[in-house]
């Protein structure tokens, strides 16, 4: 697995796939660039495909503070060294928002976007709907657990709600200290995602985006899932909006070939 510098910071890749459209994928939080293999199998003759470890997951450098950079802004930046033309963008959760991000930044290096359930909570809290004060009140223990210093405690706290409905204890050890060792990355990417401090949403920036855009969540997914993707797609002149039956948050672990299957579909 190759890795080196990217836009300053040592990071991770692999790459997938024989097809003519180039495609650039980003996990999650908490996760690293395997968790694609089943979703990159499924796409090896559409897309070459490449994958990298966001900063402080997998074999990437771990995250110290990056000199007070923004979390989200250096993984974007990373992420676009990978663009060395019209690219195909896809992104979980926090990876969504980071593709996001990127396009906003370089549309001209964007070619379409696919947005699995984007944490972008700033969304949700913009339009006023009831689900964002829900997840406020229920990310409370995580962030006591977080002021008080106590890692596992938030590393279980997270995993309950978004862990796709795999219990905490459920987890094999070994996942269990990844976690936890990295849950330090969760508050250090909550500015761009909670209080939008890039101000994607007060600049009009979304809805002047004229880039093809695939919104994909799971049905049992949190409220405030729902919530974002419907101010997304309200927002996004090029949306389309997909939900997969029988999947939660971590629908490209546990729905690969349904994930897959809508990405195919992107001309």
């Amino acid at each position: 697995m190759p890795s080196g510098l990217r836009a300053g910071f040592r990071t991770a890749w692999t790459d997938a796939g024989s097809g003519s459209r180039k495609a650039l994928w980003i996990h999650c939080s908490l996760a690293r660039l395997g968790v694609w293999e089943g979703t990159l199998a499924g796409l090896a003759n559409t897309y070459s495909s490449t994958a990298f470890d966001m900063p402080g997951h997998g074999a990437a450098d771990p995250w110290n503070g990056g000199d007070g950079r923004d979390y989200q802004d250096v993984t974007a930046q990373i992420g676009l060294t990978f663009c060395d033309g019209p690219t195909h963008v896809i992104g979980h959760s926090f990876g969504a928002t980071v593709a996001l991000r990127m396009a906003l930044l370089r549309p001209d290096l964007i070619n379409a976007l696919t947005l699995i359930e984007p944490v972008f909570f700033a969304v949700a809290h913009a339009d006023d709907d009831p689900s964002y004060q829900g997840h406020v009140e229920d990310f409370e223990p995580f962030v006591a657990a977080i002021d008080r210093d106590d890692r596992v405690t938030a590393a279980q706290v997270f995993t309950d709600l978004w862990g796709g409905g795999r219990p905490w204890e459920k987890l094999p050890a070994k996942a269990q200290s990844y976690i936890t060792d990295r849950i330090h990355l969760i508050p250090a990417g909550a500015p761009a995602i909670e209080q939008d401090v890039h101000d994607v949403l007060g600049s009009g920036a979304l809805e002047r985006l004229d880039v093809p855009v695939t919104l994909i969540e799971g049905a049992k997914s949190p409220p405030v899932i729902a919530a974002i993707q419907s101010g997304l797609e309200r927002r996004l002149p090029r949306a389309t909006r997909h939900i997969i039956d029988g999947a939660g948050h971590m629908a490209p672990m546990t729905h690969p070939q349904a994930v897959a299957e809508i990405i195919r579909a992107v001309g």
